[in-house]
């Protein structure tokens, strides 16, 4: 069993900072603006304290109520979930500052969203930390009905029909995984991640593998692995600005998480079948989101597309590193973090362009870099990081990957990584080359806030910088990674 450590107020703070202010939002809705900016504020500050106390100290764990594994809960901070905790806080606390100015003319919105943000955002941090399987689903099931709810925000037709069809994709992946669940709990008698892990070898083979299996197809109908992306680009295309940053920057890395944690924590690594499947599932998706991202018409749709695509590299990765390619998990943990930081920027930049022309059709964006500079260079540099340009964090993430796929000789996977990133500049400057052209007449205007602009800048500027940051972030991530010797035994169990 992990060695047990004393349980520090600020890893409790994380989860149960937002989770209190997200109680008062909805009993105070007058104060909810002031209440949710404050909790954001703190609960990245102990963020941060806790991903630097992981960076400084190693792993830290803490069991709830004081009860020992198989019967108490265990919540558990390595550098995987520091780093992603971290992302999560800088986008949550730069989107709560910008949803202050983007709703507030809209008092109904503004009273919904909230409580409902901070429970999403409380949700998320407890998935990050937690070791065990069945409190994974709970989170899970708070996590989905958030977002739901928030997508549903939008109003009119097309934004409850996103999220309707979200909603019934969430219970459906959440179920699946809980199937799984419920095997591994009746074969092993735990639910917790490390007894879990060291009962499957001597586990029924059938019962083990059928439950690996279901828990991991929830997760990719959750992630929006293609074939199953279908769900995301009407809930995201449709969600007010802020919960499209919101779902495209971190929902969608909240299920990634949890399947990498089975693939690397339960599973030890996989089986090579299955790393393959994935990874030409990845390929699919790298291509398919970005053609149909160049073919879109509205410039939320297209971020959508994009974000299916995006989510293809991650999965590249599977066999890679399945094949010994270390670097391989390296690079995509990178391209999740540039990812969020990088796809939240886009959504926010795209609710300025909607709110300074009431409309985001691509093609009638004319001028609009003369009116809001700063909202089109941040739509820039993200786009910098998508295409996986230098210095940025897109840059490093795929590199490492190609780095990867020349040492294993699979040129087929280079092939895909580079027309990807062609792909994703053709896009990108499709979107700049409209807000460049010149007006063809005037029309009204809105002004938007400046502090929705630097927002978006804010974000798009750390996923620049980000790439600079290699020497700090990957020693991070390397803490609390499972053993080599442990990664093979289960990836010769899982290919058996």
């Amino acid at each position: 069993m992990l060695p047990v450590l004393a349980a520090p107020a600020w890893m409790l703070a994380v989860v149960f900072v937002p989770l209190a202010a997200a109680l008062l939002c909805f009993l105070l809705p007058r104060r909810a603006v002031i209440l949710g900016l404050v909790a954001a504020v703190l609960t990245a500050a102990v963020t941060f304290a806790l991903t630097l106390e992981v960076a400084a100290a190693g792993t830290a764990h803490t069991l709830l109520g004081g009860w020992a594994a198989p019967l108490g809960i265990l919540w558990r901070a390595d550098g995987l979930s520091a780093a992603l905790l971290a992302m999560t806080a800088l986008v949550g606390v730069t989107v709560s500052l910008y949803a202050a100015a983007y709703f507030r003319d809209d008092a109904h919105a503004r009273v919904f969203f909230w409580p409902l943000w901070l429970l999403l955002w409380t949700a998320l941090n407890a998935l990050y930390l937690s070791a065990d399987l069945f409190n994974l689903y709970v989170t899970l099931e708070l996590l989905g009905f958030a977002a739901v709810s928030l997508t549903a925000l939008g109003g009119g037709a097309a934004a409850l029909t996103g999220a309707i069809r979200y909603l019934l994709v969430s219970v459906l992946g959440s179920l699946s995984y809980l199937l799984g669940v419920a095997l591994l709990y009746h074969s092993c008698g735990s639910v917790d991640i490390g007894l879990v892990a060291a009962c499957i070898p001597d586990a029924p083979r059938p019962a083990s593998q059928v439950a690996a299996a279901a828990m991991m197809a929830g997760l990719i109908l959750k992630t929006a692995l293609f074939p199953f992306h279908f769900w995301l680009p009407p809930a995201h295309g449709s969600a007010p600005a802020p919960v499209s940053a919101v779902l495209s920057a971190l929902v969608v890395k909240a299920s990634f998480y949890l399947l990498l944690r089975l693939w690397l924590d339960v599973l030890g690594g996989g089986g090579r079948w299955a790393a393959e499947l994935l990874g030409l599932l990845g390929v699919a998706a790298v291509l398919w989101g970005s053609v149909l991202a160049l073919r879109q018409e509205r410039l939320k749709l297209l971020i959508a597309y994009s974000t299916v695509a995006q989510i293809g590299y991650l999965f590249l990765a599977l066999p890679l590193a399945v094949a010994g390619g270390a670097a391989a998990w390296t690079g995509a943990l990178y391209l999740a973090l540039a990812h969020g930081l990088a796809k939240a920027a886009m959504f926010l930049s795209a609710g300025n362009l909607l709110r300074f022309g009431g409309h985001d059709r691509i093609a009638e964006l004319d001028s609009a870099v003369h009116r809001l500079p700063l909202t089109l260079t941040a739509f820039a540099l993200a786009g910098v990081s998508i295409m996986g340009l230098p210095p940025s964090g897109g840059f490093i993430g795929k590199w490492l990957l190609l780095k990867a796929a020349f040492a294993q000789g699979r040129f087929g996977l280079v092939v895909v990584i580079l027309l990807g990133g062609v792909l994703a500049a053709a896009y990108v400057f499709k979107v700049v080359g409209h807000a460049f052209t010149p007006a063809a007449r005037e029309r009204r205007l809105r002004t938007v806030p400046p502090g929705m602009e630097w927002s978006a800048l804010l974000l798009a500027a750390a996923a620049i910088v980000l790439g600079l940051t290699l020497p700090l972030i990957s020693p991070l991530l390397q803490v609390g990674a499972a053993p080599a010797a442990m990664a093979t035994a289960f990836a010769a169990w899982s290919a058996a």
